[in-house]
């Protein structure tokens, strides 16, 4: 069981015991990704975690990955769409260190012009080895794509004539305007005492700074999109809507992309791979944001068996629209998520996130009772009527990369 300490400034802190072991979870989960940003500054959020790696008032870069590498564990961080992570996974006798650590990068940084220059320059090397990915570029240009005129379209990285512009001071100004109190929530799973979390309370106490306005909404806009690029593969997603992060049927959809194109008895990967050895992978997903989604199907396969692959998913897709699933299959997948959420209880790590990402994200924990509750609840009526909601032809969306056709080929493919 969690317990919730909303701090007068709103800084939300959530914290779980988990007894017999040793290890303690600590993660800032701040409520502010590139979806915060404008194109002027594209970007920013990303560039402004790694900066924090960067040194500090007390601490040069050399010397924070010197006290990491010496107290063990896991220390890092990431940027999405809608948020920025920082976290620790530690030894219970390193975590007083650990949270001074992640403090002083978060709130100390130094943002030294001389680092944001080489940092600008990994950064670029980070955009071009997502670049040389084919899958990584297929996903991007499909969000792109299907959010064009919204913030989601941008990439998390930025782009290469918004990253040349910004500086240490500009960066520093943009995290204190961002990083404010009510988008902050501190999650702490493990093994610590009740001072631990006095002193994080401390530590958080005095953060000022005026909520954020609200989040401009975006809207899924069916698209088609192919890039040319010297590859082995076509990469190819297909998208459809789908939904947000809060979304009550949630649970629902994730029993619909297990039995679809979750594992190898999936519907996908039978009939795509292993009746018809059309591809090498193919899988689904949801991906989620705050006020809505999109679930997608990816496969890479040779321009010899492209048409056929995407034949075959097409069908697939529409016949499991229509009939949805059959008994076995829906208890398959529910036992699967079940396994899932019951083996991340053995994973401080996992419930440190499923803490931070529940509050910030969704504005509510659930239980582990309540999640095996709810997957239990979902019936073989719920999933068909999902699918025929989301799974709308009328409405599909593709991302092709490699050495690819033209849009109306592959329009021609889905629609034939």
């Amino acid at each position: 069981m969690y317990e919730r300490l909303i701090l007068p400034n709103g800084v939300r802190i959530l914290t779980e015991h988990v007894p017999g072991v040793r290890s303690a979870a600590l993660g800032v989960w701040v409520g502010v990704g590139s979806r915060r940003e404008t194109n002027a500054d594209s970007g920013a959020a990303h560039f402004i975690e790694h900066m924090s790696f960067k040194g500090t008032a007390r601490r040069s870069a050399a010397v924070l990955a010197e006290e990491m590498d010496a107290i063990g564990g896991q220390m890092n961080a990431y940027t999405t769409k809608e948020d920025t992570v920082y976290y620790a996974w530690v030894l219970d006798t390193h975590l007083a260190q650990a949270a001074d650590i992640l403090c002083d990068m978060l709130f100390c940084s130094k943002f030294d012009e001389a680092d944001v220059q080489t940092e600008r320059g990994v950064i670029l090397e980070e955009m071009g080895m997502y670049a040389d990915n084919p899958e990584d570029l297929c996903a991007e240009r499909l969000s792109a794509a299907v959010f064009k005129g919204s913030a989601l379209a941008r990439p998390i990285l930025g782009r290469k004539s918004t990253l040349e512009k910004m500086t240490g001071e500009g960066l520093r100004a943009w995290q204190k305007a961002h990083y404010v109190p009510s988008e902050l929530v501190v999650s702490l799973a493990g093994s610590f005492t009740d001072r631990d979390v006095e002193a994080l309370a401390q530590r958080f106490a005095g953060l000022e700074g005026e909520p954020l306005p609200g989040l401009r909404p975006a809207a899924y806009i069916p698209a088609f999109t192919v890039k040319k690029k010297a590859a082995e593969q076509n990469h190819l997603t297909l998208a459809f809507p789908g939904l947000s992060l809060g979304d009550l049927r949630r649970f629902t959809l994730q029993l619909l992309s297990s039995v679809l194109g979750g594992g190898m008895s999936s519907r996908l990967w039978q009939k795509v791979r292993e009746e018809s050895g059309l591809c090498y992978s193919v899988y689904s997903y949801g991906a989620g944001h705050a006020d809505l989604g999109l679930f997608a199907i990816y496969t890479a396969t040779g321009a010899d068996t492209e048409a056929e692959a995407l034949k075959t998913i097409a069908r697939e897709t529409r016949r499991f629209a229509a009939e949805g699933v059959t008994p076995a299959e829906l208890d398959r997948a529910r036992e699967q998520s079940k396994a899932n959420v019951l083996m991340g209880l053995e994973s401080t790590q996992s419930r440190m996130s499923a803490l931070g990402r529940g509050e910030l994200l969704t504005g509510e924990v659930l239980s582990t009772e309540e999640v095996i509750a709810a997957y239990d609840a979902v019936t073989a009526e719920d999933v068909r009527a999902l699918a025929a909601e989301l799974l709308d032809f009328d409405r599909v969306s593709l991302s092709a990369v490699g050495r690819v056709g033209s849009e109306e080929r592959y329009r021609e493919l889905l629609n034939g």
